[in-house]
């Protein structure tokens, strides 16, 4: 008996030693060694993706997204930059991941337009009015903490001098899911905008700053779900926007609609813009331009808003094509998206240029050689 004690003690401690170094184990380091300066080659300037790198935590992979979209000849990139990864506490900031994004972006010769949105847990428990709901909700945001907002975009364009000249303020307001789960107010908004404007040129006057980021839908004005991005123009311009925002933000979904269908009030397809377009000449602001900030197509094969992969490569390339020679007011089309960090096993995937594991889709192919980039 004293023996089999002996044995298992000797076992166990030997399991224990093998878990002790299992644990220390960890996986390899990559060694990230910044490219020299590129410069995108393209016969089309205006083209551009949504990088969509958030959440991608490793920094080679960061670098090989912002390669890889160099190399496809796209020389514009939308990322999104939420406020409570960057100041998770009050006055601290944490600019690492940022930093990582927006040098390998600046080395590989892109321009970044920074989407800048979400709200903090210190501000979502000041400002929630006692509700608990509020408190988890990131997309909610006061207006008694617009002020704060305003002074994190500042920090940003200051620090960014010369490496981000574009700004998104907020994404999508006229979605009720993006205005916090609320009734969408465009004076509201509008708001926001007075207090950020003249903040960011104090900090970086030749930062250009993009107001709305506009959502394409039909959503009358009583809805719940959100409102139509003409109206809410319109009521913005109204409200007295104009003077605080320099160019328009718009996205601009072709659906299952070819990209020179013409645009009108009850559809929701590329040409969309234009009508949005309209309502700034309207109102003084024709100098203004216009950056699409997400557009695409989808190829899932069973979900309703989608085409087939033919059509998807000749809408994607097509509605490059007719946003550089028909619209002089549009500066960029950014594609969503470049590359998710992990599949999300749903249609989402399907508007892709790149898997996870970064094998290039036909879509990225045809790209690379429509902007004179194929190897």
């Amino acid at each position: 008996m004293a023996l089999l004690r002996r044995i298992g003690l000797r076992n166990l401690l030997r399991l224990s030693l093998g878990a002790l170094i299992l644990g220390s184990l960890r996986p390899p380091r990559v060694l990230v060694v910044p490219d020299p300066p590129q410069q995108v080659t393209t016969t089309n300037p205006t083209a551009g993706v949504h990088t969509r790198l958030t959440d991608e935590v490793e920094r080679w992979k960061i670098q090989q997204s912002l390669r890889m979209v160099r190399e496809m000849g796209t020389p514009w990139i939308v990322e999104f930059f939420p406020w409570p990864y960057i100041e998770p506490k009050e006055g601290e900031f944490t600019w690492d991941h940022a930093d990582t994004v927006i040098n390998h972006a600046t080395n590989q010769g892109l321009t970044v337009i920074a989407r800048l949105g979400w709200t903090p847990a210190w501000v979502r428990a000041d400002r929630s009015e006692g509700d608990p709901d509020r408190e988890t909700t990131l997309t909610y945001l006061s207006p008694e903490s617009y002020g704060q907002f305003a002074d994190f975009v500042a920090h940003f364009v200051a620090r960014y001098r010369g490496r981000v000249d574009h700004v998104i303020v907020w994404n999508e307001p006229n979605l009720s899911f993006e205005w916090g789960y609320r009734p969408v107010d465009p004076e509201g908004y509008v708001d926001l905008l007075r207090e950020v404007y003249p903040r960011v040129q104090a900090a970086n006057p030749d930062v250009v700053v993009l107001a709305g980021a506009l959502a394409p839908t039909l959503e009358p004005e009583d809805s719940p779900a959100g409102m139509s991005d003409l109206i809410y123009l319109e009521r913005m311009y109204r409200a007295g926007a104009g003077p605080y925002f320099d160019a328009l933000s718009a996205h601009a979904y072709g659906h299952t609609s070819p990209p020179e269908e013409p645009p009108a009030e009850d559809r929701i397809n590329f040409r969309r813009v234009e009508l949005l377009r309209d309502i700034m000449v309207a109102y003084g602001d024709g100098h203004k331009p216009v950056y699409i900030t997400e557009a695409g197509w989808n190829d899932h094969p069973r979900w309703t808003g989608s085409v087939s992969p033919a059509e998807r490569i000749e809408y994607t390339i097509g509605a490059y094509q007719w946003s550089y020679h028909h619209w002089p007011w549009c500066e960029a089309v950014a594609m969503w998206a470049f590359r998710y960090p992990a599949p999300t096993y749903s249609y989402l995937d399907h508007f892709t240029f790149v898997t996870d594991d970064f094998q290039p889709q036909v879509i990225y192919l045809e790209v690379q050689e429509y902007t004179g980039n194929s190897p």
